[in-house]
């Protein structure tokens, strides 16, 4: 056998092989799924709790990458800083992606967008306004502002220097609340990718080198399943719930149907309501800048209102509950920033409906005390029977169906018709009526 016939063996093995290292050009890769977040809206504990979770839930399923789709006019520093601490110690990749066109990564959202492996813009989106506000419905002096103005510039510059980004342009966004377009994103190095859909992002993150607190890792994405994970209803209804109006009308909502249930004990419905409103406002307020002198002035106009039933003050209670209410709901929420504060015309409807509800069960309330007994013993005064048999003081009347001992001043005869003026015991008083 000749040498050429001996290496044909050979070769097929080293064919077979390659094979099995090296799949066929048509076929591709399998790789796991690349998770897609969408987080619009104010950055709050939910938020907060809603990404952390998304990014955990990934990670289990050992997932290829996270993509964050960001809509958000900022938030609060404590629930910002959980979600970039998640995004930085995260063993897989996580890309912010400012979408779709007309979004803005304001605020906390600059903070999210530096801290992402790979951070992507859609056109028509805009990046920055990072100042920091005083939250609560005080004023900082100028040493506590510098202190906090220091402060975020020192972190967004640390995230800047692990994400190789511009650290110049993030101390401007926080200093001078600087704000800039995809484009100019792009070329001043805050973002890598300007991508017009989720489809196109994900072809431009293929082959990619990211860092990790692993190591190096490029990603392969290409044909990968993109899974949607979006909000479930109970990240829904809190997320709606920690709305400044939402909790306001909660709140409102609550206080009276407290009110209904002191007023009219035993009623349970507006009680319960009440009470289950209240606990859903003050879990609200825990995202929230509350003044505290709102909500004190917001439960003195309650007391007020209260007070009235017992007191006659001639309506005095009830104007000074009016305006403790109206002053207490726009002291409430006080914020630099617009979406962390209260519509005036969320307050002015809920405030006129209250008062109208509470005046309304007051009126009523009345009515019905000054209404005439129409049971019992003094529900016979004013009552029109007829005379039993001649008497002239002390005789029988028939009224309401039943026989009733009768005294008078003046004799009456059968069948006269008299009024019942008085009770007195078992037996009544009455006159001829007219």
């Amino acid at each position: 056998m000749s040498v050429k016939f001996r290496l044909i063996p050979l070769l097929l093995l080293a064919i077979f092989l390659a094979a099995l290292l090296n799949p066929a050009s048509g076929e591709e890769i399998k790789t796991g799924a690349v998770y897609y977040v969408k987080a619009d809206g104010v950055i709050n504990p939910v938020m907060a709790e809603y990404i952390v979770g998304a990014i955990k839930k990934a990670a289990d399923e050992k997932a290829e990458a996270v993509i964050i789709e960001l809509d958000t006019p900022g938030g609060l520093d404590l629930s910002m800083r959980e979600i970039v601490k998640d995004i930085l110690s995260s063993d897989i990749p996580i890309i912010v992606y400012v979408a779709p066109g007309g979004s803005r990564a304001a605020s906390a959202g600059v903070f999210i967008t530096y801290a992402a492996n790979v951070a992507a813009m859609a056109p028509g989106t805009n990046i920055g306004s990072a100042h920091p506000v005083a939250m609560g419905g005080g004023k900082m002096d100028d040493t506590m502002a510098k202190k906090v103005e220091n402060d975020a510039v020192a972190y967004i510059k640390s995230i800047a220097a692990k994400r190789g980004r511009n650290a110049e342009w993030a101390e401007k966004a926080v200093r001078e609340s600087v704000n800039i377009t995809a484009e100019e994103a792009l070329k001043l190095g805050v973002i890598e990718i300007v991508a017009p859909d989720r489809f196109e992002l994900v072809g431009k993150l293929d082959g990619r080198k990211v860092d990790l607190p692993g190591g190096a890792r490029s990603l392969n994405v290409k044909g990968a399943e993109i899974k949607d994970h979006e909000m479930n209803l109970r990240f829904r209804i809190l997320n709606a719930i920690s709305n400044p109006n939402v909790a306001y009308i909660l709140m409102m909502i609550g206080l009276i149907g407290i009110y209904f249930e002191l007023s009219s004990p035993g009623a349970i419905l507006p009680g319960v309501v009440g009470a289950v409103c209240l606990i859903l406002a003050f879990y609200a307020f825990q995202t929230l800048s509350i003044n505290y002198a709102g909500l004190l002035l917001i439960g003195l106009a309650i007391v007020f209102f209260i007070v009235e039933l017992k007191v006659v003050s001639y309506g005095l209670l009830t104007i000074a509950g009016i305006v403790s209410l109206i002053l207490g709901s726009l002291m409430l929420f006080e914020s630099p920033a617009p979406f962390m504060r209260l519509s005036i015309w969320v307050i002015l409807p809920t405030v006129g409906f209250m008062t109208a509800a509470i005046l309304g069960a007051m009126y009523y309330a009345l009515k019905i005390y000054k209404r005439k007994p129409v049971s019992g013993k003094e529900g016979l005064v004013g009552e029109v029977g007829s005379v039993v048999d001649d008497f002239e003081m002390d005789g029988k009347i028939f009224i309401e169906g039943e026989y009733w001992n009768a005294t008078t001043d003046a004799p009456l005869k059968a069948g006269d018709k008299v009024k019942v003026v008085e009770v007195k015991g078992l037996s009544v008083k009455v006159v001829k009526a007219d």
